[in-house]
């Protein structure tokens, strides 16, 4: 069984980020990705920068390469369960591999759960878009709506009005509330109230949005606001805590409820962009990093009471022996 200093479970922009800093930093780290990354239909990434437009998948293998070339392992594969195994934890692997490591960063991300809209998911990040800060700016100007009816989703409508003067608002009937109503007319954003059937597709685009009525919107892009589902079984198997709203809660640092569990970008922060999770898995590997070195302390300061020979770190071993 392989030994590790930390587990990164989870190969997006905050778990490799994370690994890249405490490779740098001469632990043993391990990132476990299933690679199935959120973001994986859209076709660029934007609002990070120096790497404003690049694809996606090209930042992941860029950052693996990055990880790698400081001696951080890359594992393709599923966790399906972790575990406490003092003095550390159990990393077991869909195939039945399994890691050790002396603590654990989750960085499983979310999913998106959508209106049932016939065709919806079929577009999406494409011309059915869930950021305007992300794809705003690509769809400006253009014939564009949101499609409402869930908590928040009018103010939601008030920032998508930045990127074009042609807004419609989709919802159910009888939802607005009278101040909505007088907010969106007066920012001339169009009222559609109705059922929506299906989305009109024509020569692989988005021109419509055809309500029950049999009624077409003319429309070139879509916005919705999705409800944010956070893959965060492997934490609550762990007994992490959750908040009230049912996500699971951490320090500033990304520490959890379990002192050896760290956890970055959208598995507890459905908001983060990439650049913003990228940050926040460095800055968890800071901390952890502190962790164990606090752990190293300790474990010298335990050898050298008793008069044994120094315990070497990962990093002092590594200039000795290279």
């Amino acid at each position: 069984m392989n030994q590790y200093d930390v587990a990164v479970i989870g190969g997006g922009p905050a778990g490799l980020s994370a690994a890249l800093v405490l490779a740098r930093a001469g632990r043993d780290v391990v990132v476990v990705d299933a690679g199935s990354p959120r973001n994986a239909p859209a076709s660029h990434l934007h609002g990070y920068l120096s790497r404003d437009g690049l694809p996606p998948r090209e930042l992941l293998a860029v950052g693996r390469l990055e990880v790698e070339s400081y001696g951080g392992e890359i594992v393709d594969g599923t966790a399906i369960a972790l575990r406490a195994d003092v003095p550390g934890y159990l990393v077991n692997l869909a195939d039945g591999r399994q890691l050790r490591a002396r603590r654990l960063l989750v960085t499983t991300g979310i999913h998106d759960e959508l209106p049932d809209i016939p065709g919806l998911r079929d577009r999406w990040a494409r011309d059915v878009l869930h950021c305007p800060y992300c794809h705003g700016h690509e769809v400006r100007d253009r014939r564009l709506g949101v499609i409402g009816g869930t908590s928040g989703a009018v103010r939601f409508a008030h920032i998508v009005r930045q990127w074009t003067h042609d807004l419609v608002y989709f919802t159910p009937p009888d939802l607005l509330a009278p101040a909505e109503r007088t907010q969106l007319e007066a920012r001339a954003i169009s009222v559609v109230e109705g059922t929506i059937d299906k989305l009109v597709i024509d020569d692989d685009r988005l021109v419509g949005v055809q309500l029950r009525d049999g009624c077409v919107v003319p429309r070139d892009a879509l916005f919705v606001p999705p409800r944010f589902v956070a893959n965060h079984d492997l934490l609550i198997s762990l007994g992490c805590r959750i908040d009230d709203t049912g996500w699971v809660t951490t320090d500033p640092a990304g520490r959890t409820s379990d002192p050896g569990v760290w956890a970055a970008g959208n598995v507890v922060d459905p908001r983060a962009q990439v650049i913003t999770a990228a940050g926040a898995g460095s800055a968890a590997a800071i901390a952890l990093n502190g962790d164990l070195v606090d752990d190293d302390v300790r474990d010298a300061v335990h050898d050298f009471t008793q008069g044994l020979p120094l315990t070497l770190t990962a990093h002092t071993h590594q200039k000795e022996t290279s």
